[in-house]
């Protein structure tokens, strides 16, 4: 019972502007993206490892958002809910809690109740810190 509220509601303090939820970006059409943070101070491109894998990225104050066909399926941010590019590891694991896969120089949470399964996946540098911060889809 207790994972369960870990991963339904995770243990992290909320966003006191509870506009900007990172997790409800993922999904939209770039209409829809423009329609709720105005147009994207920079647009490019992202090369993937394969072709197929190419996105279009819409990069605002609050975050870089991969567009791939006519959806948004993964958000890039600097901090999330008390985590920030820089912490340290362990201090993202406290904040993550128990549900938390660790795979070494990343971890993952799978995020439930949404339209569609999501991940956050927080990458960590050689030296331990946090680098990268993402909400993404993983059935894409």
């Amino acid at each position: 019972m207790l994972l369960f509220a870990l991963v339904a509601f995770p243990a992290w303090a909320q966003e006191p502007d509870a506009v900007f939820d990172p997790f409800s970006f993922v999904g939209l059409t770039p209409a829809e993206l423009i329609g709720r943070l105005g147009p994207p101070g920079t647009v490019l491109a992202a090369r993937g490892n394969e072709v197929w894998q190419d996105d279009v990225v819409f990069r605002y104050a609050e975050g870089d958002f991969y567009i791939y066909r006519d959806r948004v399926w993964q958000v890039r941010l600097a901090s999330l809910r008390g985590l920030s590019n820089g912490d340290p590891k362990q201090a993202a694991l406290l904040v993550l809690g128990n549900a938390v896969l660790d795979r070494g120089d990343h971890v993952l949470l799978p995020v439930t109740g949404g339209s569609w399964p999501l991940m956050l996946r927080v990458n960590f540098n050689e030296t331990g810190f946090v680098s990268a911060i993402y909400i993404y889809r993983p059935d894409f």
